[in-house]
């Protein structure tokens, strides 16, 4: 990988930080408001010091139909900038249930084209295929 074309800032002012991202084995399906709203059999879990881990979800196995992009936009200096979307299914409606790094720092470039949901706006359940590492989540 040629990380001098998009560097994360974060990781060089502080290169103990570790983050991973590791293929999630079983299935993490998203609901909201009744509907589902992603369903992956290759989700990715990021972990990440000081935070649960999050699953991302490859945008290929998310219904966009039941999220709209949103102007919110935040950043951070290991994964870059994110971009949001609202949730819409059933006659209910949340902000910003979803965020995506697009373009994400090279060292990260493992979650671009992936999105991951709030838990406390979405329910997020993960089955692990039988034996699998990560049940713990």
């Amino acid at each position: 990988m040629d990380t001098a074309s998009n560097p994360s800032p974060g990781f060089q002012r502080n290169p103990g930080r570790r983050i991973t991202v590791d293929p999630f084995d079983g299935v993490v399906t998203v609901t909201f408001a009744d509907a589902i709203v992603a369903s992956s059999d290759k989700a990715l879990v990021l972990r990440e010091q000081d935070y649960p881990p999050v699953f991302y979800i490859p945008f290929d196995d998310i219904y966009f139909d039941f999220l709209q992009p949103t102007d919110t936009s935040t950043h951070c200096p290991y994964k870059g900038d994110a971009s949001y979307w609202n949730a819409t299914a059933s006659g209910e409606a949340e902000k910003d249930v979803m965020w995506a790094y697009e373009n994400p720092y090279d060292e990260m470039i493992r979650i671009k084209d992936h999105g991951a949901f709030y838990p406390n706006k979405v329910r997020i359940e993960a089955n692990p295929n039988s034996g699998a590492a990560g049940a713990d989540l």
